[in-house]
């Protein structure tokens, strides 16, 4: 994670936001004060009307936290498309996927995602500014294989990658898409000095039930600039 103060850890972070909200409570009262700790994070941006093959957008709004704390720089947006029925559910630094989650859709029918947003600096030494594309950090497999932990809870077994493909796509981004075992579907690209990957899971009922779906949900992930 990068950090620009001294509240770098998880426990100062957390200090200084106990404090904050022990402030914004006495003067807010404690109904208000909670409604704001309740939505921190989680500043709606889904569209309030699907489009004509019945999906929603999710275009990530600016000033959204997420999971990352404090210390991260503005990230760029991205969005994706859900069909009705899903819905955000809550991240914080405290997340068991870490601190790079930035957030988690759900739907006990069809499955659930989370969008994760990295550092470039993970996988390459370059400038806090730098503007990167996905190909110049690495292949596909150096990527999964990177991340596989942290979204699946486990490195990646021989023969785990059913599918793996390189695509274009808005806007003139190279996205690296993939389907692994059980079921779970990925995408990722980069953009200025951030990865940005959607991963999604279903158990054999909803993948039966909704893989149509899942597959739409993965294919739109895309930055929008």
């Amino acid at each position: 994670m990068l950090v620009s103060s001294d509240q770098s850890s998880p426990a100062s972070a957390e200090v200084h936001r106990t404090v904050g909200y022990r402030k914004l409570k006495r003067s807010l009262g404690a109904g208000q004060a909670g409604n704001l700790r309740l939505t921190a994070g989680r500043i709606p941006g889904l569209s309030t009307a699907p489009d004509g093959e019945g999906y929603f957008t999710y275009t990530r709004p600016e000033g959204k936290s997420g999971g990352h704390g404090v210390g991260w720089s503005e990230i760029p947006r991205y969005s994706f498309q859900v069909p009705e029925g899903w819905a955000e559910t809550p991240v914080s630094i405290a997340d068991l996927g870490g601190t790079e989650i930035d957030l988690r859709f759900t739907n006990p029918n069809q499955g659930s995602l989370a969008v994760v947003v990295a550092p470039v600096l993970r996988f390459i030494d370059v400038g806090f500014n730098a503007d990167m594309r996905i190909e110049k950090i690495g292949p596909p497999d150096k990527l999964i294989t990177g991340f596989a932990p942290e979204l699946f809870g486990q490195p990646l077994n021989e023969g785990d990658v059913l599918l793996q493909e390189v695509a274009k796509g808005d806007p003139g981004l190279t996205y690296y898409r993939w389907e692994l075992k059980p079921h779970h579907l990925v995408a990722a690209t980069a953009f200025k000095n951030r990865v940005f990957l959607i991963a999604l899971s279903a158990n054999g009922r909803q993948w039966r039930k909704a893989e149509e779906e899942l597959r739409h949900i993965q294919n739109s992930f895309r930055i929008v600039e």
